[in-house]
């Protein structure tokens, strides 16, 4: 990673009760925070169990989980690509993710792709690449989106369900260890509202995702949300971990 000593927190924040989303709505819109702390709250635990070693930062942005990663790995790679909306001055490559990645086969302990997947073309290859990049034993950290909007137009290509994700694993020999939804349909539902309220009050806005937020880490929230959330994803996290010779 370029510029480690410049690095500045930007989509999230550290707090008493885990990664948050910023309240600089440069970093964050108004209508995304809530579910910017639904990431930070589904990320922190994979991150912290996992990370480990030589990391790839696959479609980094601004890097907003080094934070999260840095003090459990010996060293981290970050990869984007050139078209990204995200301004970057921490990029040790420029690649386009739907190509080769020009990087030494089987050298990393830990490749993070995290809301990345659905904006490359050609998934299956680009999951061959992380599959020859990682190390055997090595782990693949994903999140992905299910329930979610379109952004960063035009690249925005796809939707994945558990069994697409389980398949595109089958068919690299990476075993799956964790894959899971987070969400479910109180969190779709707030989400979508939030979305729709940025550009009728940002205030009125503000005020519906912390009570939003309020809501989803009650009794009944986290009930409902369970309940519904195999058939009413938000979205899916998966650790996969690449066979031992």
């Amino acid at each position: 990673m370029q510029n480690k000593d410049f690095w500045e927190e930007t989509k999230f924040v550290q707090t008493t009760k885990g990664y948050r989303a910023s309240n600089n709505p440069i970093h964050v819109g108004v209508g995304s925070r809530f579910i910017v702390n639904i990431l930070g709250r589904t990320y922190e635990p994979l991150i912290n169990k996992y990370a480990k070693g030589l990391l790839l930062d696959l479609g980094c942005g601004n890097v907003p989980l080094y934070a999260m990663y840095r003090d459990k790995i010996v060293d981290n790679v970050c990869v984007d690509w050139s078209n990204s909306i995200h301004k970057n001055k921490y990029l040790d490559y420029v690649f386009d993710l739907n190509d080769r990645l020009l990087l030494e086969s089987e050298q990393f302990d830990t490749i993070l792709l995290t809301d990345v997947l659905e904006h490359i073309a050609n998934p299956e290859f680009l999951i061959n690449e992380i599959t020859r990049l990682l190390k055997p034993g090595g782990h693949l950290i994903l999140t992905v989106p299910f329930f979610y909007w379109i952004h960063e137009q035009p690249h925005d290509y796809f939707r994945y369900t558990e069994f697409c994700i389980k398949r595109f694993c089958e068919n690299n020999k990476l075993n799956v260890i964790l894959l899971e939804p987070y969400g479910g349909a109180p969190e779709i539902i707030l989400d979508i509202v939030a979305k729709n309220l940025m550009d009728v009050s940002p205030m009125l806005c503000k005020i519906h995702c912390n009570v939003s937020t309020l809501f989803i880490n009650s009794y009944i929230g986290k009930k409902i949300s369970t309940k519904t959330s195999k058939s009413f994803p938000l979205g899916y996290s998966l650790i996969a971990q690449k066979g031992k010779l």
